[in-house]
């Protein structure tokens, strides 16, 4: 079995052969400001989590993962691709401790680099060994399909007071959890998986990607913005439908209820008094353990699926190592 450091070095090689400057035709230089946004987003110190999880749910089956590379640098791709438009859409300065793409260049280059990126990503694809192409191709596609839908039930939630619990838990389902499903189930396809394990490792990633999802919320309010990478309270200040919103909202007392809306009106306000204000609502109702609580649950049901494969146990020491690792995470 491969260690997490090793699989890591592997995907970093990986992603350093990229080659983004192929000129045009009639031109002796490619365009710049087109491909220098994606060197930058990939250089930046990612987790690597995705393509390192088709890594990961290969390496249980079979050693030799050189058949599963171009598919999980695809989901990086693919995935750093999603951030250059997310952030844009969100107006994040912020990113991985370092100034976003749109901030760097410009909005239109953030959307232009980002569309070059998803094309990239299924040249990537498409070097999938021919015998699972076809399989491999429908799964990331259907997967990318889902993310959009996610994103675009995220940009509805905002203009919506009556978002429930069950709505966002099936966003985030869509907007994170997929992703990490599919890698994992497509590490599982290319080394010719059962089936079943197949199945059990889709469902250990969309119920660990739910987990991860909560976490994100729960550091937006309470992480450390030194190691959290991004502004802590940026999801209060963007009337962001987080999982703790919708159950600060549903707890709260009527004034309480009264406040977080009125606040969420508000065009001019002082962004650490809003921060202030709404993170003393969470406490007083328990928001934070309720947000834990939620987050072992979906933990728990992860565990379940990855116990229903037909691996020996010992040979899940790495992928554990590394959920838990997510799960304790502070950035």
């Amino acid at each position: 079995m491969l260690s997490f450091e090793t699989i890591l070095n592997q995907i970093e090689n990986g992603i350093s052969n990229l080659k983004y400057d192929h000129p045009p035709t009639n031109l002796d230089h490619p365009p710049t400001n087109l491909y220098e946004p994606i060197r930058y987003i990939l250089s930046l110190e990612g987790k690597r989590i995705r393509p390192a999880l088709t890594f990961m749910a290969f390496n249980l089956y079979k050693e030799n993962t050189a058949s599963c590379m171009q598919p999980a640098l695809a989901l990086e791709v693919f995935h750093n691709f999603t951030l250059l438009h997310d952030d844009l859409m969100d107006q994040a300065d912020i990113r991985r401790h370092k100034p976003t793409i749109h901030k760097v260049w410009s909005p239109n280059t953030a959307i232009l680099s980002g569309d070059a990126m998803l094309i990239s990503a299924y040249q990537l694809i498409a070097q999938t060994p021919e015998k699972y192409l076809k399989e491999i191709l429908d799964l990331f596609s259907t997967t990318a399909l889902e993310i959009c839908e996610g994103q675009q039930y995220d940009m509805e939630f905002e203009g919506r007071e009556d978002v429930d619990e069950k709505e966002y838990i099936e966003m985030i389902r869509l907007k994170t959890a997929v992703l990490l499903a599919c890698a994992l189930k497509m590490g599982a396809i290319l080394a010719d998986a059962p089936q079943a394990d197949q199945e059990n490792m889709y469902q250990f990633g969309i119920n660990i990607g739910l987990a991860f999802q909560l976490q994100d919320d729960l550091l937006d309010v309470y992480g450390d913005s030194a190691t959290f990478g991004k502004k802590i309270g940026g999801d209060i200040l963007t009337n962001k439908k987080t999982f703790l919103l919708i159950n600060a909202l549903k707890k709260a007392s009527e004034p309480e209820r009264k406040m977080l809306t009125d606040w969420q009106h508000r065009k001019e306000f002082i962004p650490e008094e809003k921060i202030r204000i709404f993170t003393e609502i969470y406490n007083q109702n328990k928001i934070k353990e309720t947000t834990i609580q939620k987050i072992e649950e979906f933990y728990l049901k992860a565990m379940s699926h990855l116990s229903g494969l037909s691996v020996a146990p010992k040979k899940l020491s790495v992928l554990i190592s590394v959920t838990n690792q997510l799960m304790n995470r502070q950035s």
